[in-house]
């Protein structure tokens, strides 16, 4: 979806919703939008966040993550202002609420964990109903060694969300990719964990957030 962030959702640039949230946490003191796009960080700076400037060789499509929030880490510390927690909230995910982002923090803190992610129940699983297609047409379920006959007597499985992520700088300065080291994850319901990657996510997205209000 091109121009995502600032697409309207509901009214309002769809990146309005993740700084929102950010300014209603009570654990959040300063929030700041990593972007090389002038549009969004007009937006966002309209929005009361403060604006990193990104690279441009960070901002493709293929630019893992990660390296957008070690620059951001850097930038902060060489401004001398060193933070102690690191949280993350892709716009890509506008149904979350400060609860959720709350619940990953006091998570992150009490589990003295180098990263917090949240999660969401599985639609499917790969014990059951999730297949891989070699290029013979042949179908394999993606995990064995579960012999449920029914998708309910399956290990419970988990969709990774965009909702939060909550690190420790130094893990986010010292890793080469998510999901390293001790990692823990707090549960987000269905109806808040929508990641918006194309035109249907986000038209069911924007539905959902009328209904609920």
């Amino acid at each position: 979806m091109p121009r995502k962030n600032v697409r309207l959702f509901n009214g309002r640039p769809l990146i309005c919703y993740s700084i929102q949230t950010a300014l209603e946490c009570p654990s959040i003191e300063c929030v700041y939008v990593s972007t090389d796009d002038e549009e969004i960080a007009e937006v966002a700076g309209k929005e009361g966040a403060e604006v990193i400037v990104r690279p441009k060789e960070l901002c493709s499509d293929t630019s893992p993550e990660i390296l957008s929030w070690k620059h951001a880490i850097e930038l902060l510390r060489a401004g001398g202002k060193t933070p102690v927690k690191f949280i993350s909230l892709p716009a890509t995910s506008p149904l979350r609420n400060v609860s959720d982002v709350e619940t990953a923090i006091e998570k992150h803190t009490v589990t003295n964990a180098d990263l917090c992610v949240a999660i969401t129940k599985s639609s499917k699983s790969p014990y059951f109903s999730m297949v891989s297609l070699a290029q013979d047409s042949r179908v394999e379920l993606l995990l064995s060694g579960s012999s449920a006959a029914r998708r309910q007597d399956a290990p419970s499985s988990y969709d990774l969300t965009t909702v939060v992520y909550v690190a420790t700088p130094g893990y986010v300065e010292g890793c080469s990719s998510l999901l390293e080291g001790h990692v823990v994850g707090v549960e987000v319901p269905k109806e808040r964990s929508i990641d918006i990657d194309d035109i249907f996510d986000f038209r069911f997205a924007e539905t959902l957030m009328k209904e609920q209000g």
